[in-house]
């Protein structure tokens, strides 16, 4: 594995779904909000443990292709070098957003925490500004009518039905 690729998923991912969530269930053990983990008894189990796998799996696909096709990492100092429009980027724009998102959803579910529900919430909505105010004019300089024609067909954040594939 390559040093950027190791730096992007400590500073990355591994903020997103560690450190944070880590300094928060620090916060509320401090402040005596309780969390109630989830039991393998109860339907939020399953439903963490589900939305766990999909997004680690998505995850892992995303990155993946950006090694592989794009030649890049999903890091902004690492770019891909190629427009990656293979796998989920088929039916949506943003599948590695999405996946930590579900990650993060499984975590609160998991381990009963509100504030990491919260948590959620507020990185997806920063991530929903962050990409349509940063991230998709700088894609649609570095790879001009490649992407302008993948963004009119593929939507940001609902899924397609139909795989697109690129003329």
């Amino acid at each position: 594995m390559n040093r950027e690729l190791i730096k992007a998923i400590i500073i990355l991912p591994g903020t997103a779904l560690v450190f944070i969530p880590g300094a928060i269930l620090w916060m509320c053990s401090r402040l005596s909000l309780a969390t109630l983990p989830a039991s393998p008894t109860e339907f939020r189990f399953y439903a963490g443990i589900f939305m766990a796998a999909c997004g680690l799996t998505v995850a892992v696909w995303t990155v993946h292709l950006f090694l592989r096709v794009g030649k890049g990492t999903p890091a902004p100092w690492s770019p891909p070098k190629t427009l990656v429009v293979q796998g989920p980027y088929q039916y949506t724009r943003n599948p590695m957003i999405t996946s930590v998102v579900w990650m993060i959803g499984a975590e609160s579910l998991l381990i009963g925490s509100w504030p990491l529900a919260a948590w959620m919430l507020v990185f997806g909505i920063g991530n929903m500004i962050y990409i349509v105010r940063v991230e998709e004019p700088r894609l649609e300089k570095r790879f001009g009518e490649s992407y302008r024609r993948y963004k009119a067909n593929v939507p940001r954040w609902n899924n397609r039905m139909r795989p697109w594939h690129a003329p």
